[in-house]
Formats: structure tokens, C-alpha cells, sequence
């Protein structure tokens, strides 16, 4: 699989931040995306041969073959992309259907790519025909993002983005709901920096109930 981005890919990251952060405070502006809540995954096509590996490089091609399938279908004959896998249940994301995924048993793998497949959101490229596009800018790989991805269907799909902060404000709060984690804000002048925090991200806080135990030695105990 000669590609001019060969794994292990270790993913670009965010560091976490309190609130939409303002484009105006970085160098050439922001954009902002849905932080989609699955399981990170950079996939690798060159022809037939498809890999697609975790943000610590675990492999994960044998655990979705249904994704496979689809990007044998919809990507371009030869490419790295870095997105995430989902699974969706009634509109909804659900995380721990998503783990559920992850079996040792060939047949059950079988099952549930049928019972609950997944889908897969495209949000940067890493590298398209011979072109090594991690030096670039992030606004030059999304336009080639978007137009190499123009005519994928369904599952496999290319993130919404913005360069509006009030629009990633509304869908914070809207796509809650959905079952998403937040927002992403990525420099749009910023290269692709593998394991590097160069985005931003803006998380729910999510309430949890727990129960805390604990107990006391009584006078007269000797503690071992």
C-alpha cells in the first residue's frame, strides 16, 4: 500500500477550552464542526486494500467490514482520511452501542454490522493520489475534502463546518440532543500535526450521579 501517508498515523488532537473561542484571536481565522461522539479512526485506501486504525493505531478494519465495503464504494481510489466512526440509533448517537462493536468473535462482528451498522464522518485529508496534504493548510484540505468526497452516500459522510462562531454557539446547544460532545475549532491556516493539540474543543459537561463508600477504623483496631 504505497500511499504518501503511511500508518501508523497517530491523529491530530484538541486541547479543551471554556466556550466557543473567538476567530478573531487566532491567525487566519477558525473553523468549527460538530465534535462527533464514536470511535476516532484514520482510514487508508489504496485500490482494494483498506486499513483504517484508531487514534492509537489499533486496527480496526476487521471490526466494521460493512465501513469497508462503503469505502471501497465512496472514497477516492487512493487516500487517507481522518474522521470518526459512529453508530446511530433513532437519530441518536450511542457510544456504548458503538462499543459493543468491538468483538472477538468473527460472527458476532457478522451480526452486529447488520444489526447496528456504522457510519463514518469525514473531516480532514491527510493525502489524495500521490499528494501529501498534511503540510497544507487546514481551509486547503477541506476544500479537497469536499470535493473528493462530493459524491459519497450514505454511510459514508463529510462533517459540517462553519467559519460563524454564533453558528457553532446554536449548535452546541442543538446538536446536545443528537447525542454529539460538543464543538471543534480548527485553525484554518494550521497544517496537519499528528498527536499534536492544535485544535480546540468545547465539550458538554454532563451531570453524574455516584456514590462514594468509605469507612473508619474504630478506636480499638489495629490498621494492617
Amino acid at each position: 500500500m504505497p500511499l504518501p501517508v503511511m500508518p501508523p498515523v497517530r491523529p491530530m488532537l484538541a486541547k479543551s477550552v471554556k466556550g466557543v473561542p473567538d476567530p478573531s484571536k487566532v491567525d487566519g481565522g477558525l473553523s468549527y464542526e460538530p465534535k462527533w461522539d464514536g470511535f476516532r479512526c484514520i482510514v487508508f485506501r489504496d485500490g482494494d486494500t483498506v486499513e483504517m486504525t484508531s487514534r492509537n493505531t489499533r486496527d480496526l478494519t476487521r471490526y466494521f467490514p460493512e465501513l469497508v465495503t462503503a469505502f471501497r464504494e465512496n472514497l477516492p481510489d487512493r487516500c487517507v482520511l481522518d474522521g470518526e466512526i459512529i453508530v446511530a440509533v433513532d437519530g441518536r448517537l450511542e457510544f456504548e452501542v458503538l462499543q459493543e462493536r468491538i468483538h472477538p468473535a468473527a460472527s458476532r462482528i457478522t451480526l452486529l454490522a447488520e444489526q447496528t451498522p456504522a457510519s463514518y464522518v469525514a473531516f480532514d485529508l491527510l493525502a489524495l493520489g500521490d499528494d501529501d496534504l498534511t503540510g497544507e493548510p487546514f481551509e486547503l484540505r477541506r476544500a479537497r475534502l469536499v470535493e473528493a468526497l462530493q459524491d459519497a452516500s450514505d454511510p459514508v459522510h463529510t462533517t459540517r463546518t462553519t467559519l460563524d462562531p454564533a453558528v457553532a454557539e446554536e449548535w452546541f446547544g442543538q446538536f446536545e440532543g443528537a447525542g454529539l460532545d460538543g464543538v471543534v475549532a480548527k485553525p484554518l491556516r494550521a497544517p496537519y500535526e499528528q498527536n499534536a493539540r492544535t485544535m480546540l474543543k468545547v465539550k458538554h459537561e454532563r451531570p453524574a450521579d455516584a456514590v462514594v463508600a468509605g469507612y473508619r477504623f474504630h478506636k480499638t483496631s489495629t490498621p494492617e
